[in-house]
């Protein structure tokens, strides 16, 4: 309720003055930025929607982070945090009234300090995940935290949407990879929890309440995240499997033989190899053309390069015995390796080359998985005749990216426009009835806040809004976004 009187609040022009004028006096004129071309800022990644600041602020440190939100807090103005503004679900841009301050955290990108005992690295909000990885690297160890838009995105827009990426298999969610937070509350109050304890059992733990709430509950500043030993040999395979139900049967096969060192497992369909083909011919990928599926699966050992090859190599042995693969191609080196991934990250830019689509970001139990696909496969080949299926993701944690393309020959507006509702209900319904989640690792935002109490246990959806006002009572965090 608080968030939708707020985001509708009118301030006179006076109070916008003095609003500014206190931001001003707090960044400098530079860093308060109000009029020239704001489109990084107002509009999402995807260019679904556009919205329009009443200013863009960005703060070298947290102490200006406080200054802010007091000041916003005070005049009743919205914040809406942003990191690279990389997300999916249009959770990081104001919405369009021109009242709501854009705090981009883009100045806040220190690496504060690696602590190569704790196997710990603390850096603040607006760092990029590539920057985090390379800090990492140059002291001798891996940050595992992996994404298509890893140059871009920050870790404080990681850990709000509580990322997955590619290795989640093996090091889990951004969650998982997080060992303490800096988070400014809606009061501009600082919660200190950066020590990267990896016990501390005094009473709630507000740091996992903070990461997946997109910036609603507090803003985060800064993170201790843990560091790992590189591996001392990574392996990388190509294969190509039948069906989704071979890929399952793949996935417990390299849980059997490979243990902890399995890092990735990716399935991919046909036709999403398909639009890397046509868009990107210059790519060389292997097998796809022959089976309707491909998997991508990685393998990081601390055996050495020959001892882990021959286990991975007797993994496919038995995976082709058992006929759940039909041919297998292994990377003979780092350039090819990165190929096989490279291929796999472009079918998002292909799929957006082809024209507009209905992403769906989605979660089942491995097990239900192949059901799933072939369940819902059905059905929107028999709603919508000539439908293109877009189906890849991270099979080994049960994420699926179950894209819906327009048909051929469709004015693809018109198409989302007649048919995002019914495509969306259709495969959320399905996702319901086998158990899982309509958002994996994408987020909730502005997309599907009116979608969530659909599909949420009711239960939990009101355990969220009294957390959501109890920490943030005049709603003007986010609002919109995860709970209205």
């Amino acid at each position: 309720m608080f968030a939708c009187v707020f985001n509708l609040y009118k301030m006179s022009d006076h109070n916008t003055s003095a609003l500014l004028d206190t931001l001003r006096q707090v960044l400098g004129t530079p860093h308060v930025l109000t009029d020239g071309d704001l489109s990084s800022y107002e509009q999402d990644w995807r260019k679904r929607a556009r919205g329009k600041a009443l200013a863009v602020v960005r703060p070298a440190n947290t102490e200006e982070v406080v200054a802010i939100v007091k000041a916003c807090a005070n005049a009743k103005v919205s914040i809406v945090p942003q990191g690279g503004n990389t997300g999916l679900v249009v959770g990081s841009i104001p919405n369009e009234s021109g009242t709501q301050v854009v705090l981009s955290m883009q100045r806040m990108h220190r690496v504060r300090n690696v602590d190569a005992d704790n196997l710990t690295i603390t850096v603040e909000a607006g760092c990029t995940l590539q920057s985090v990885q390379d800090a990492a690297e140059k002291a001798g160890y891996l940050f595992p935290l992996s994404l298509g838009s890893e140059g871009s995105c920050t870790i404080g827009g990681n850990l709000g949407t509580n990322a997955g990426g590619t290795q989640v298999v093996r090091y889990g969610n951004a969650r998982e990879l997080c060992l303490g937070l800096e988070v400014v509350t809606a009061s501009g109050e600082v919660m200190h929890g950066l020590s990267g304890l990896r016990k501390d059992n005094t009473g709630y733990d507000l740091r996992h309440l903070m990461i997946g709430s997109e910036g609603t509950l507090g803003i985060i500043t800064a993170a201790t995240m843990k560091l790992f030993p590189q591996p001392a040999a990574t392996l990388t395979a190509w294969a190509a499997v039948p069906t989704v139900t071979d890929a399952v049967k793949l996935l417990g096969l390299a849980h059997q033989h490979l243990g902890a060192s399995l890092t990735g497992f990716e399935m991919m369909n046909q036709y999403s190899l398909g639009l890397v083909n046509k868009h990107f011919p210059q790519m060389r990928i292997p097998l796809w053309n022959e089976t309707p599926y491909c998997v991508l699966l990685e393998n990081s050992d601390t055996e050495s390069q020959e001892h882990a090859r021959a286990r991975f190599e007797h993994l496919l042995e038995v995976a082709l015995e058992n006929s759940c693969v039909t041919d297998a191609v292994v990377a003979e080196n780092l350039s090819q390796a990165r190929n096989f991934w490279h291929i796999r990250e472009s079918i998002t830019m292909a799929q957006a080359q082809e024209g507009l689509n209905i992403k769906h970001d989605i979660s089942l139990s491995v097990s239900s998985i192949a059901a799933f696909v072939e369940k819902t496969d059905v059905q929107l080949a028999q709603e919508i005749p000539g439908v293109r299926l877009v189906n890849f993701g991270h099979l080994g944690d049960g994420n699926l990216h179950y894209n819906v393309q327009v048909p051929e020959g469709h004015d693809n507006a018109a198409f989302i426009k007649d048919y995002e509702e019914r495509v969306n209900h259709l495969v959320y319904d399905a996702v319901k009835s086998f158990g899982g989640s309509i958002s994996a690792e994408h987020g909730i935002g502005s997309l599907k806040v009116d979608t969530l109490p659909d599909y949420k246990d009711p239960t939990a959806l009101a355990l969220m809004r009294q957390v959501k006002q109890a920490l943030d009572p005049l709603g003007i965090l986010n609002p919109g976004r995860v709970v209205r």
